[in-house]
């Protein structure tokens, strides 16, 4: 992934619903006002804070992060139906597109701190962070799906769920490495093989993934991020050759996918047409949206799809609160789930979660101190600590797998305790 990972997407890692807006969850105050005690803080004034997003929600091959939007939207909105934070309603400006472009990431980011003045970027949610350097200079804390090393190690930036593309000294996520384990009923004399897209995303993807299934036990057959990132193959055959040998000239026992929606859908495609009968598996295709055609649907039958949050499926309260809240701010209207809505749901929460421990007297400062002693319990990306997330994952996760039409739990949620990444 998003969940993971959208692009490690996941590394990771990564779909497309329902309309997002860019409109401000609330109207919004004057810029640059005062904080208490008279210092000026910029985005916090004395009864808002400001904040902005970045996402991809429209890109060149036609996939799109937008619900991400949606989901902080969610969040905020109930935040501020229930008084806000220490007194102070959150105005959400909404979420700036990159367009999944560097140039624009960037663009992005210095419109939301030098003219619109926000407090915080709460999701940012994209393949690509040009503008991470520019945020953590400006101290804008900054939080979403940690699949890109941006997220890991600068002092105002913050997966979700942690650091998910950790630096030699981190850690590596194993949920994906242990439910694959799970579901072939052991790794001794298993193989895998991992395919990415050629961009940092996928190289981080495929470094620290492969790490984690040889951890696991996996002979990692074959491990390359040579999917172009930029457009989707129209000939697939020389990916699925490789790959169909890779094994000591035989087929391995997996193929892990650390690709987006599209080019999942024309691997596992042509894979199946080449006969192979192993296990798929992706960080990215859990999404309702994605049944409703014939086609895609078939290409993704019997994949299986890493989470890293509760599945929809879950009957925990916390997920029917999320059901509700995205409801609510879609307008009351029953819209497919998708993972893109819990990154942007799960970046707003842990972000409000900080600002609420910082206290009245907001400023990067505070909330710098206020993250370094945070953490708390039981939620629906498992337990979660200020200071862990920006050296490595929180190590929750599960596997769906689409079978008939319909997502089913193949390995239920569990935690993990991650690897050494050195």
């Amino acid at each position: 992934m998003s969940r993971p990972f959208r692009t490690l997407a996941a590394a990771v890692a990564a779909l497309a619903l329902v309309t997002a807006c860019n409109s401000a969850a609330d109207s919004r105050d004057p810029k640059g006002s005062a904080a208490p005690g008279g210092a000026a803080v910029r985005g916090v004034s004395a009864d808002a804070i400001t904040v902005g997003g970045i996402v991809s929600m429209t890109t060149a091959g036609g996939y799109s992060k937008k619900d991400t939007d949606l989901g902080a939207r969610a969040r905020y909105q109930r935040a501020n139906a229930e008084g806000g934070v220490n007194g102070r309603r959150v105005a959400y400006l909404g979420a700036e597109d990159d367009g999944q472009d560097p140039g624009r990431n960037m663009a992005a980011a210095r419109k939301l701190v030098q003219q619109e003045k926000v407090f915080a970027v709460a999701p940012m949610s994209s393949v690509t962070f040009s503008g991470a350097d520019f945020l953590e200079q400006s101290k804008v804390p900054v939080f979403g799906w940690g699949t890109l090393p941006s997220f890991c190690g600068p002092k105002y930036i913050y997966g979700f769920n942690g650091c998910l593309v950790p630096m030699p000294g981190g850690t590596i996520n194993q949920t994906w490495p242990e439910g694959v384990k799970k579901v072939l009923g052991g790794s001794a004399g298993k193989s895998v093989a991992i395919i990415a897209n050629d961009s940092d995303a996928g190289k981080f993807g495929v470094r620290t993934f492969g790490r984690g299934f040889a951890a696991a036990g996996f002979t990692v057959s074959y491990a390359k991020p040579s999917v172009p990132a930029t457009a989707v193959p129209s000939d697939w055959s020389a990916y699925t050759k490789e790959i169909l040998r890779s094994n000591g000239g035989k087929a391995p026992d997996a193929v892990v996918s650390v690709m987006q929606t599209p080019s999942n859908i024309g691997l596992f495609t042509a894979l199946k047409r080449g006969g192979y009968t192993g296990l798929l598996t992706d960080p990215t295709d859990y999404d309702p949206g994605l049944l409703a055609q014939e086609t895609t649907r078939k290409a993704l039958d019997g994949v299986h799809v890493l989470l890293q949050f509760q599945p929809f499926e879950s009957a925990d309260p916390a997920m029917e609160r999320f059901k509700a809240d995205i409801k609510a701010a879609a307008g009351g209207k029953d819209v497919p789930l998708n993972m893109h809505m819990l990154t942007g749901y799960m970046s707003a929460d842990l972000f409000l979660a900080i600002a609420q421990k910082a206290g009245r007297n907001l400023t990067p400062e505070s909330f710098q101190a206020a993250a370094a002693a945070f953490s708390d319990t039981g939620t629906l990306v498992g337990d979660r600590s200020g200071a862990k997330a920006q050296k490595e994952s929180f190590g929750c996760g599960a596997l769906v797998q689409l079978r008939n039409g319909r997502y089913e739990v193949s390995v239920p949620f569990a935690c993990h305790r991650p690897v050494p990444f050195g």
